[in-house]
């Protein structure tokens, strides 16, 4: 099958540049996080005829990439949908690679008039937002999910089969490693005001509850990545309570211990005001990482947003309000 408009469809390549490698950093560290995007619709890998695969993906720069350069020496066409420069994951959970996205990307590509064949190869992270028989039924061209993992695709294409392996879910140290730069450049301005803005609100001299919101802040998010697998419970924020608590104890038995004129009650107010502030901290950036896992579910982040951010709103408030008294009183 031919179509004169087939001609004006972009090529790409499985080869990454300099470039495209130097995006990839940038994306990592969080600059300018929503400027890395692809333009959406169809683009040729390789040369593909009318019988070649066609796979889809997000226009998450990253995404792209990561499937193109694992097609080495397979000719097919990449159907890039719009989903806001947002990686596949994400982006199902948020909807935009979805359902209608799909649809509306396969007609104003006039796919059909590009391939003899109505199969599509969706990524398996992509099925929360497809719903393949919609799909099917709207457009004419049947889903199929391919492995989690791109690299994986060329041996998916012997036989369209997943294996197990191909289709289990990792999230492993390394995985979880990349993401904290990106975590740690969104949550500067958070650094800055309750490592600094709380001096208005200490009591005294001591550089003590600064250093407390600041090892807070960084368990949430260096430490918590790395020990997420380890540390008890299964909810991603009471993990962080754990592990807030246990990062805001020796702050807190500094306070009490301190040579000071104070009284007693002055002491033991600023250690409980300290562990309830820095444990609401980590608990909250560990609530904020399940975004950035695929272990979370939508319907299990709404259930543990209902539970507990009223919790750490409760321990940050109180503990405000009392390192306040100190000041005032």
């Amino acid at each position: 099958m031919s179509d004169p408009g087939e001609s004006d469809i972009p090529h790409t390549t499985s080869t990454l540049t300099v470039g495209n490698r130097w995006d990839h950093i940038l994306a990592r560290v969080g600059w300018k996080r929503s400027g890395h995007r692809v333009t959406p619709g169809l683009y040729k890998l390789g040369r593909p005829g009318d019988d070649s695969p066609v796979f889809v993906t997000a226009n998450y720069t990253l995404s792209f990439d990561a499937l193109r350069s694992a097609l080495a020496g397979i000719a097919g066409y990449i159907l890039v949908l719009d989903t806001k420069g947002i990686n596949v994951w994400c982006a199902a959970g948020k909807g935009t690679f979805g359902t209608d996205e799909l649809v509306h990307r396969i007609e104003s590509c006039q796919l059909h008039d590009v391939v003899s064949h109505r199969k599509l190869i969706v990524p398996q992270l992509g099925a929360p937002g497809v719903a393949a028989h919609t799909v099917k039924k709207r457009s004419g061209f049947k889903v199929e999910y391919g492995p989690v993992l791109a690299t994986d695709l060329p041996e998916y294409l012997e036989s369209r089969e997943a294996t197990p392996e191909m289709r289990r879910v990792r999230f492993g140290l390394r995985d979880r490693a990349v993401l904290i730069p990106v975590e740690f450049s969104s949550f500067l301005v958070l650094l800055w005001v309750l490592v600094f803005g709380f001096r208005i609100v200490t009591a005294d001299a001591s550089a003590i509850p600064e250093a407390a919101f600041l090892a807070a802040i960084l368990a949430g998010l260096l430490v918590f990545p790395i020990l997420l697998p380890w540390l008890p419970t299964r909810d991603f924020s009471s993990k962080g309570l754990i592990l807030g608590g246990l990062v805001a104890m020796p702050f807190a038995i500094l306070t009490l211990l301190s040579p000071s004129e104070s009284a007693w009650w002055r002491q033991a107010m600023g250690a409980v005001s300290l562990i309830l502030i820095a444990t609401s901290i980590t608990a909250f950036l560990a609530l904020n990482f399940t975004g950035s896992t695929t272990f979370t579910s939508r319907s299990g982040v709404r259930r543990e947003m209902f539970a507990y951010i009223p919790v750490m709103a409760w321990m940050c408030g109180l503990g405000v309000a009392s390192r306040a008294v100190l000041y005032f009183v």
